[in-house]
């Protein structure tokens, strides 16, 4: 073979090896660009669900098969997207919340005065709490300022949700579901939720779910106090403190 034939063959090889890589790269991109299009339409989905979605339910709305579909949900979960409840369903997690931070935290940042007045008027701590997979988080917290003494509670404080006022709200703004329990649905029917010594022993709890415009959103305010009379006149106050916060967002 001569030198011209040797190069010109050389020359073939790293062609044919550029061919290649770069085709093993477009296929990359392209299986990248499939898996991450599958995830945001999973995200998507759960989102939009406030019962949640189960395993069998994403890959059929992705139209994938289970195994691939559970990958998903286990990479999503990993960054807090999702997070799976005790009843098998994947429902949104607090990644989400970072995701949409600008609007959430918008919310937030609103109802504080809201949430100061409030606590100013009525001689108790008031909060925003915010639906987490199964729990109920404080995600603003406001101490009154008119009293000298109080029940308060730090921001990040979490407890089951359908327990408590503030859990039995945010398990009022989900769909109905067999064999919830009875307290929901009557939360759901009077609007809002009064407890007495279930998170906190002597406290009482008053908390109404916010309907706001974004059905994923779980949100309610809530009240807690060791006074009862404190809590008979907070009923009415604080549902239009919920309607008032609800409408800024």
């Amino acid at each position: 073979m001569s030198d011209d034939q040797v190069a010109s063959s050389t020359r073939g090889a790293k062609t044919a090896r550029g061919l290649t890589a770069q085709g093993g790269g477009a296929q990359g991109k392209a299986a990248g660009s499939q898996t991450l299009a599958r995830g945001l339409l999973a995200l998507e989905a759960i989102a939009g669900q406030p019962q949640g979605l189960t395993v069998n339910e994403v890959a059929q709305r992705l139209d994938v098969h289970r195994t691939i579909a559970y990958r998903i949900l286990v990479t999503l979960a990993e960054f807090r997207l999702v997070v799976r409840s005790s009843d098998g369903r994947y429902r949104a997690g607090s990644g989400t919340v970072t995701l949409a931070r600008g609007y959430a935290a918008g919310i937030r940042e609103a109802a504080l005065p809201v949430l100061r007045r409030t606590a100013d008027e009525l001689g108790a701590t008031v909060a925003l709490i915010s639906a987490e997979g199964d729990e109920a988080v404080a995600v603003a917290v406001v101490e009154p300022q008119t009293v000298d003494y109080h029940i308060a509670y730090r921001v990040g404080s979490r407890h089951p949700i359908g327990v408590g006022a503030a859990g039995l709200a945010l398990a009022a703004l989900r769909l109905p579901s067999p064999g919830e329990p009875a307290a929901v649905a009557e939360v759901r029917d009077r609007g809002y939720a009064r407890t007495f010594g279930q998170i906190e022993p002597g406290a009482y709890g008053v908390a109404v779910p916010l309907r706001t415009a974004d059905p994923a959103l779980h949100l309610c305010v809530n009240l807690i106090t060791a006074r009862e009379d404190v809590v008979d006149a907070a009923v009415p106050v604080m549902r239009a403190v919920a309607e008032e916060i609800a409408a800024l967002g």
